[in-house]
C-alpha cells in the first residue's frame, strides 16, 4: 500500500470517530448524544404563583385548559375566563395561576374567588317564560327571578341564554356552557329570533315599510330580517323575525314609530320553541336540539 493511501484511510478513520461523538453544539463543542436537552429549573415550591408543571409540559388526554374549565364548570365564557385567571382570580391546587393555557388535570383541585370548582357536565334547557319575572340570577330588590321557576332541574349552576324583559314572555334557553352562551348571544352571531308582537294601534302601512327596510334608532341603524302581519288577526298583530341581540330592541322598533307594544312572546330562539311547553314549564332540550344549536 503507498503512502498516500495510508493517510487518506487515517483521515478517514479520524473523521468517523469524530462524527460518532454526537452533534456538536453551537460555539463548536461536542456533547454526548445520549445527554438530555437544557430543561428549565422549576420555581420554588414555596411560591404562591406557578407557572409550569411537569403535568402541563407532558399534557394529556385528560387534561384540559383551565379558562375551558371554568366555562365548562358554568362560570363564565372561555374568553371571560382569560381575564379572571389574568387577574389572578383563579387557584389550581392553592397557588395562583397566571398562565394563559396552563392546563389542569382531573386530580387537579381549582378555586374561583376562594370557592372550589368541579367540572359539571354540560346542561341545556328551554323555558317558557311567563310575564312578571326578571331574566337574571338574582335581583338585590328581591323580585321574583327566571331562576325561581329553574329551581328543580337539578345540581348544575345554569344561567340564562340571554335575556328577556319582564314583561315579555316566550322561549328563554338556560346552560352551565360558557362558550356555548358566549356564542349565542354574541353580536358577531345572533342567533334567529321570531316574536309575536300586538299593539295599542293598527300598524299603518308606511311604518310596516318603514320597519322592512330599516330605521335609524339612538344606538345605530336596525333592519328586521322579516316583518308579516299575523293571517286571521287584526292588523295590530305582526310577527318579526331578527338576529339582533340589542336591549329592548324589539320593543324599540316600534316605539320609534309611535306604537306601545301591549305584548310580546318570543316563539323561535335559535331554532328552539315552546312547543307544548305552559307558561312557567321547562324541559330538557334533547341531543338533536342541542346538535342544532351548535351549529349557531
Amino acid at each position: 500500500m503507498s503512502r498516500n493511501n495510508s493517510r487518506r484511510d487515517q483521515s478517514r478513520s479520524r473523521n468517523s470517530n469524530s462524527n460518532s461523538r454526537g452533534p456538536k453544539s453551537s460555539n463548536g463543542n461536542s456533547r454526548p448524544s445520549g445527554r438530555k436537552p437544557f430543561k428549565r429549573k422549576e420555581q420554588d415550591n414555596d411560591s404562591k404563583y406557578v407557572t409550569k408543571t411537569k403535568a402541563n409540559v407532558a399534557g394529556g388526554d385528560n387534561n384540559v385548559r383551565l379558562n375551558r374549565f371554568l366555562a365548562n364548570s358554568g362560570i363564565c365564557s372561555r374568553r371571560e375566563a382569560d381575564d379572571l385567571i389574568a387577574a389572578g382570580l383563579v387557584e389550581v391546587n392553592g397557588k395562583v395561576v397566571q398562565e394563559m393555557g396552563y392546563k389542569v388535570a382531573s386530580r387537579d383541585k381549582v378555586r374561583f374567588n376562594g370557592s372550589e370548582i368541579r367540572r359539571e357536565a354540560k346542561v341545556y334547557y328551554v323555558l317558557n317564560k311567563p310575564k312578571g319575572f326578571i331574566t337574571t340570577t338574582n335581583d338585590p330588590k328581591a323580585r321574583k327571578t327566571v331562576m325561581d321557576l329553574m329551581a328543580q332541574t337539578g345540581p348544575e349552576r345554569i344561567y340564562p341564554v340571554g335575556r328577556l324583559d319582564r314583561q315579555t314572555t316566550g322561549v328563554l334557553l338556560f346552560t352551565n356552557d360558557g362558550d356555548f352562551a358566549k356564542r349565542l348571544t354574541h353580536p358577531s352571531h345572533g342567533a334567529r329570533k321570531v316574536y309575536d308582537v300586538t299593539l295599542d294601534k293598527n300598524l299603518d302601512l308606511k311604518d310596516f315599510h318603514a320597519i322592512a327596510e330599516g330605521l335609524e334608532l339612538n344606538d345605530g341603524p336596525i333592519k328586521v330580517d322579516d316583518i308579516a302581519f299575523v293571517e286571521g288577526k287584526d292588523r295590530n298583530h305582526v310577527g318579526v323575525v331578527l338576529h339582533s341581540g340589542r336591549n329592548r330592541i324589539v320593543r324599540r322598533i316600534f316605539e320609534h314609530l309611535g306604537y306601545t307594544v301591549t305584548k310580546l312572546d318570543r316563539s323561535v330562539f335559535a331554532g328552539i320553541t315552546k312547543k307544548n311547553l305552559r307558561r312557567g314549564q321547562w324541559r330538557k332540550l334533547n341531543p338533536k336540539e342541542v346538535n342544532t344549536l351548535m351549529m349557531h
